[in-house]
């Protein structure tokens, strides 16, 4: 038997919007400590996108989240000497945990630009179900739909 899990903790909501996802999310964005830094740069994109859509900042962040977070993916499980890639479906805290992951990727990965700016994009593209982070999730459900013959050895 594995070690038990750790108790989760418990994540204070952010000061501007009240909400305990944008405070997550905050802390995906976080590299080096840097949280001050984190918290600025989160809520420049968030102005941003309050400017571009005209549209209430936190609704569009959790629609992305919602449009980003995967139904269901795939884990390696091992079957008499044989790794099968089994669907499974996401539960509810690790779909937000990936959506922010993969959000925060995109941003990243786009080119040129401050920070600030790729997230309020990122966030855009995802709220319209466009963008990398929407793809990666695509991807995701595409394995699974993929691997369906081997639902079975779900455990």
């Amino acid at each position: 038997m594995r070690r038990t899990k750790p108790e989760k903790r418990e994540v204070p909501p952010d000061v501007r919007y009240n909400s305990v996802d944008l405070q997550k999310f905050i802390h995906h964005i976080l590299r080096r400590g840097k949280k001050s830094l984190a918290v600025s740069i989160v809520y420049d994109a968030m102005d941003m996108v309050k400017e571009k859509t005209g549209r209430n900042p936190l609704e569009v962040f959790e629609l992305a989240l919602k449009n980003v977070g995967p139904i269901m993916e795939v884990r390696p499980r091992r079957v008499g000497g044989a790794t099968y890639q089994v669907p499974m479906e996401v539960p509810g805290e690790r779909r937000l945990a990936l959506a922010m992951r993969w959000i925060a990727d995109a941003a990243r990965a786009r080119s040129g630009k401050s920070f600030a700016e790729k997230i309020a994009a990122e966030l855009i593209d995802a709220a319209n179900n466009q963008g990398n982070a929407v793809r990666k999730r695509e991807e995701t459900h595409k394995m699974a739909e993929a691997n369906r013959a081997f639902s079975h050895y779900r455990v």
